[in-house]
C-alpha cells in the first residue's frame, strides 16, 4: 500500500520542491592554474585553485593556506576548501588557494627546517608572497584589499607571511588552529610558542586566532602559550577560543558545520579592518 501512495506521489510531484532545494545550491566557479614563482636555480610552479565571481571585478582577494597531511607532501591531495570558500565567494571575494613548494602538483621539493619550526613557516610563506603578487597582476583583482587565511600548517604559514612585511594591500591574517606539531622534536611546542614571539615582532597587520579545546594537534596549554607570547609583542592579535567542536576541533575551517561557528567571528574582524561583508552573491551558499 505505501509503494503505491509513494509511486503516485512521485508522478503528482508532491517530492518536487526536494528537486528545487538541490537547484539552489550552485557549484562554485573554479579553475586550476599553475603560478610561476622564481627561485635561485629556476622556477617552481604552484598548482593554485581560484574560486571566482561572477562579473569583471576588480574583486577584494582572500588567499587560502592549506595544512599538512601525513604522507609525502607529493601525495597530498590538491585543497579545494569548497565549504569555506563560499563564505569569502558570497561577499564577492575571488579566493587563491595555492598548493606549496613540493605539495600536491606544485613542483620543486618540500622544505621542512627539521626542528626549526620558525625557519619552516618563513620558507613557507615565501609562496604565499609569490601568489599574492601574482593575483595582483591580474585585471579582476582588487590589489588594494586581501585577507589571506590559513588552517594548521597553513595557519602557522600565514603568522610567517605576516612578519615577511607584506605590502599595505594586505589588511589581516586569519589564524585557523595554526602550528606544525613535530613530536619528534624536543621541546616543540615551546619552539611553537617561542616562534611565534619572533614572527609577532615583524609584523603589523592585524591577526585573528582560532583554536577549540579538543583539538587533535594543539592542547590548550600549548596554543595559549603561542598567543601570550605573540600578543605581548603584538597588541593587535585577537584569540577565539570556541570551545569544543565535533570530535576534532582541528578540522573546524573546513567543515560543512564550521562555517556557524566562525562565520560572525571572522565577519567581525573583517568589519574592523575595513574589509566588505555585504553578500553580494547569496546563490553560493549551501546548507
Amino acid at each position: 500500500m505505501f509503494k503505491t501512495i509513494y509511486a503516485w506521489c512521485l508522478l503528482i510531484g508532491v517530492f518536487a520542491p526536494i528537486n528545487i532545494v538541490y537547484a539552489q545550491q550552485i557549484r562554485l566557479p573554479s579553475e586550476v592554474i599553475f603560478i610561476p614563482k622564481k627561485i635561485l636555480l629556476g622556477t617552481v610552479q604552484l598548482e593554485t585553485t581560484i574560486y571566482k565571481p561572477e562579473g569583471q571585478g576588480p574583486f577584494p582577494l582572500v588567499v587560502i593556506n592549506h595544512g599538512k597531511e601525513t604522507g609525502p607532501p607529493g601525495l597530498q591531495r590538491r585543497f579545494t576548501a569548497g565549504w569555506a570558500s563560499r563564505f569569502f565567494i558570497e561577499r564577492g571575494y575571488v579566493v587563491f588557494l595555492p598548493m606549496r613548494t613540493g605539495f600536491s602538483k606544485s613542483t620543486g621539493s618540500y622544505v621542512g627546517g627539521e626542528c626549526n619550526v620558525e625557519s619552516n613557516g618563513r620558507v613557507q610563506a615565501e609562496d604565499v608572497a609569490a601568489t599574492v603578487a601574482y593575483a595582483h597582476t591580474l585585471d579582476y583583482v582588487d590589489r588594494k584589499q586581501t585577507l589571506v587565511v590559513g588552517q594548521s600548517h597553513g595557519g602557522w604559514t600565514t603568522l610567517a607571511y605576516g612578519a615577511s612585511k607584506p605590502d599595505s594591500s594586505v589588511k589581516g591574517l586569519v589564524n585557523f588552529a595554526g602550528g606544525l606539531r613535530q613530536t619528534n622534536c624536543s621541546g616543540w611546542e615551546l619552539n611553537l610558542a617561542k616562534a611565534a614571539a619572533s614572527f609577532a615582532k615583524e609584523t603589523s597587520i592585524p591577526s585573528l586566532w582560532l583554536y577549540g579545546d579538543n583539538d587533535s594537534f594543539f592542547t590548550k596549554q600549548t596554543y595559549l602559550e603561542m598567543f601570550a607570547r605573540y600578543i605581548k609583542v603584538n597588541s593587535q592579535a585577537q584569540l577565539i577560543e570556541f570551545g569544543v567542536f565535533g570530535e576534532d576541533a582541528h578540522g573546524l575551517f573546513t567543515h560543512k558545520d564550521g562555517r556557524a561557528v566562525w562565520g560572525p567571528y571572522l565577519e567581525k574582524f573583517m568589519v574592523q579592518i575595513g574589509l566588505p561583508t555585504k553578500v553580494i552573491y547569496p546563490q553560493y551558499k549551501t546548507g
